[in-house]
């Protein structure tokens, strides 16, 4: 009588971990967090101040990618439409490409309504405030 009864004690344990499990990979996820971390304009490289000050004026911009549509693929920005977000180069230093530094901007091109800075190539990003 033990065994029949801890055989059905340990079934529906399992049970119960797999229909939670089902239930949990079901269950939405935030598809946006809320960038919360900022960074004032004084407080950017000298070279990201220098690319939000040719995003103000509207160019010109060094990198033929500048201005391109960033399509917020890691959907760590707050969702948009399409063609909400540019990118923009923050040069770096040193380096033989055009590193991982990122301006990008929602809105309007020479007013945005928001931008972001990121120095790891998009893994996270910090909202720019003035």
């Amino acid at each position: 009588m033990r065994v029949a009864a801890t055989k059905f004690a340990l079934t529906s344990i399992l049970f119960s971990a797999v229909v939670t499990g089902l239930a949990d990979a079901r269950t939405p996820v935030d598809p946006a967090p809320a960038v919360s971390a900022t960074v004032s304009v004084a407080e950017l490289p000298r070279q990201g101040r220098e690319t939000f000050e040719l995003i103000r004026q509207g160019g010109p911009f060094p990198y033929s990618k500048d201005g391109t549509v960033f399509f917020n693929r890691e959907r760590l920005l707050p969702p948009n439409k399409r063609g909400y977000y540019r990118e923009y180069t923050v040069k770096t230093p040193g380096s033989r490409d055009r590193g991982a530094r990122r301006i990008v901007c929602g809105g309007p091109p020479r007013v945005p309504h928001a931008c972001y800075y990121t120095a790891d190539h998009y893994a996270s990003f910090r909202k720019i405030v003035e």
